[in-house]
């Protein structure tokens, strides 16, 4: 029985979407280095991070199963998330907005974010649906950012505790 973490599974970083979220590849460079940059350039849109959960970390302490980089970040933008929970309390189920940062084989890192509009019109009501809208246009930003080389790396304190799964 192989340790190796296996992703046979997983979709290839040329895919450029999911039904649930879009991604952006970036060359080889230092893991950390580009979570860092995913986390500022996220808060230039006004995003903190309320969880970060390195499944890299968590597979090999509780499964003993090594595996390439990755790391969930859960990025929350207050004033958005405050208009979708007025509008449907129940909404905080599907967030706070994961982006996935992950390295592929090859050493490429993927970032990976969660398409709000796709999750979010699990709800009919317009105002979430509007919300929704805003925030990917965010995304969007983040991801133009990233892909570009815009995003100068400053330091900060971080925006909220660690957890694991």
């Amino acid at each position: 029985m192989s340790t190796a973490l296996d992703t046979s599974l997983a979709p290839s970083a040329s895919a450029s979407t999911t039904a649930y979220g879009f991604h952006c590849v970036l060359p080889k460079q230092d893991f950390a280095l580009t979570v860092a940059k995913v986390t500022e350039a996220l808060k230039t849109e006004g995003f903190g991070i309320l969880t970060e959960i390195d499944v890299q970390a968590t597979m090999k302490a509780k499964l003993g199963i090594e595996g390439r980089p990755y790391q969930i970040l859960g990025a929350c933008n207050p004033p958005l998330a405050h208009r979708a929970l007025s509008a449907e309390p129940d909404i905080g189920l599907l967030l706070p907005c994961n982006v996935v940062v992950r390295q592929e084989e090859d050493g490429q890192l993927v970032v990976a974010f969660m398409d709000p509009v796709a999750v979010l019109q699990m709800t009919p009501n317009p105002e979430v649906a509007r919300v929704a809208h805003e925030v990917r246009e965010r995304l969007d930003r983040v991801k133009a950012a990233l892909v570009n080389g815009a995003t100068p790396l400053t330091q900060h304190e971080g925006d909220g505790d660690a957890h694991v799964l």
